[in-house]
């Protein structure tokens, strides 16, 4: 009887995993038809170029201000708002926020997902790096997604961004949103790094594009305070988005701290 308990667990299990896979790749093949039909799409032109000279590279990490026009900028804001109660994920004396994953973002924010993929950003942040950089794949819910921090406490400590390439990795940041609760003020939430063996606080209003090497650079935000609220566009770009067998392993498996154990069928 324990066996044949066992053997039908095992089965169910195996018709379980089974199903989500099957779920899993039909969502896939839809979410890749929608993605061509956004890539044609373009907030801010093909044309578009920012209003002042890009800043050094040297240290890694480089912050533009006031990056796009403010029609684009209203645009986008107004997206990242309407996106569906994002995923909350709370790791003890780490992390506490919300994020909002990348097929989420292909199915309900176009106009964000056409930034991400527009020969434009993808120039802009190759010039900056010195390098040409690329998309990473659809299957890796963190190469676009919006990050809130909209709860007293949200943060998140010291680390590093993992990469799970085999080119080089580059984080780009966008808030959309960055309210404190008096008029005109910013959040608490600050963006720090380590520079050199300082500890940089780098202010994050809305529409300033900070670009770094999270792999390379260790970075934290510090917590927002009740009645706040701060909105980030998180992107990333590489040099060369294929991966080895292990490395897309690992990159599944953190992305379930994130998104759940549906991250494994990615």
């Amino acid at each position: 009887m324990l066996l044949e308990a066992l053997v039908g667990a095992v089965g169910l299990l195996a018709g379980a995993i089974a199903y989500v896979r099957t779920q899993r790749m039909a969502l896939y093949r839809q979410l890749v038809a929608r993605l061509a039909s956004i890539k044609g799409m373009s907030v801010i032109g093909s044309d578009w170029r920012p209003a002042t000279d890009l800043p050094s590279f040297a240290d890694r990490l480089a912050v533009i201000p006031n990056i796009l026009p403010g029609d684009a900028a209203a645009a986008l804001r107004d997206e990242a708002l309407g996106l569906v109660r994002p995923e909350r994920s709370y790791v003890p004396a780490h992390k506490k926020g919300g994020t909002v994953a990348y097929e989420t973002i292909i199915a309900s924010a176009p106009q964000i997902v056409s930034l991400y993929h527009s020969s434009a950003m993808r120039e802009l942040v190759s010039r900056l790096v010195g390098m040409p950089v690329h998309p990473t794949p659809l299957h890796d819910q963190s190469s676009l997604s919006v990050l809130f921090y909209d709860r007293p406490g949200d943060h998140i400590g010291w680390h590093y961004d993992h990469n799970f390439y085999r080119g080089r990795h580059f984080t780009v940041l966008l808030p959309v949103i960055n309210e404190g609760t008096g008029a005109g003020a910013l959040s608490h939430a600050t963006l720090h790094a380590q520079l050199k063996g300082d500890d940089i606080e780098i202010e994050t209003p809305p529409n300033t594009l900070i670009v770094f090497e999270g792999a390379k650079v260790c970075h934290r935000v510090t917590p927002i305070l009740d009645g706040e609220r701060r909105l980030v566009i998180s992107m990333t770009y590489c040099t060369d988005p294929h991966a080895g067998v292990w490395q897309g392993a690992a990159r599944r498996l953190k992305d379930t701290a994130f998104f759940g154990i549906r991250a494994l069928w990615t």
